[in-house]
């Protein structure tokens, strides 16, 4: 590898791990905003409650980070159809399974290194570089993070705090 390229798997690894962080805590600060009853809310019969992202969110990431470049990230022992259903019987229940889901990506995102990323991992049999699986699980989280900070913000309503720039308060932000 030359020291260019180098270079640029490393910064690559810093970048995604802020994105996994960024992620993390744009999730945590709108669950912080929310009432235990608001978790098992869905808006509607097709949409899934916070509690139910939360549990798809842990379980994608369980089955794909755990020994992430050494086993197809689709677990035997994974029941994703199970993750769209609401069993949780407390909040503090709901945090614990959220923060194994975290724990998960982040002891395996830490441990990678520059000489990892063009390795090639399977999901459900598909032949990924880690870079593509990485992306995709990125991608992943984010959608339903923003799911999460979507439902929140419905919950709370007039008593939202917003998690970036306030509406037309944009101009604060300019040099």
């Amino acid at each position: 590898m030359t020291t260019q390229h180098a270079t640029a798997a490393s910064e690559y690894l810093e970048v995604i791990r802020e994105q996994f962080i960024g992620q993390k805590q744009l999730a945590d600060k709108a669950l912080a905003q929310i009432e235990g009853a608001d978790y098992h809310v869905a808006i509607d019969p097709e949409s899934n409650s916070i509690a139910t992202i939360i549990k798809h969110i842990a379980g994608n990431a369980i089955s794909r980070w755990t020994d992430f470049l050494t086993s197809d990230g689709e677990k035997p022992d994974r029941h994703r159809d199970s993750e769209f259903e609401d069993n949780f019987t407390s909040k503090e229940e709901i945090l614990a399974y959220w923060e194994r889901g975290w724990d998960c990506v982040f002891l395996a995102v830490n441990a990678l290194t520059e000489d990892d990323l063009l390795k090639t991992i399977y999901i459900r049999a598909e032949p990924h570089t880690v870079i593509k699986a990485i992306n995709r699980q990125i991608s992943h989280y984010g959608y339903h993070v923003g799911q999460i900070v979507f439902l929140a913000k419905h919950f709370r309503s007039d008593s939202w705090k917003t998690l970036s720039i306030a509406r037309n308060k944009s101009n604060d932000f300019k040099p």
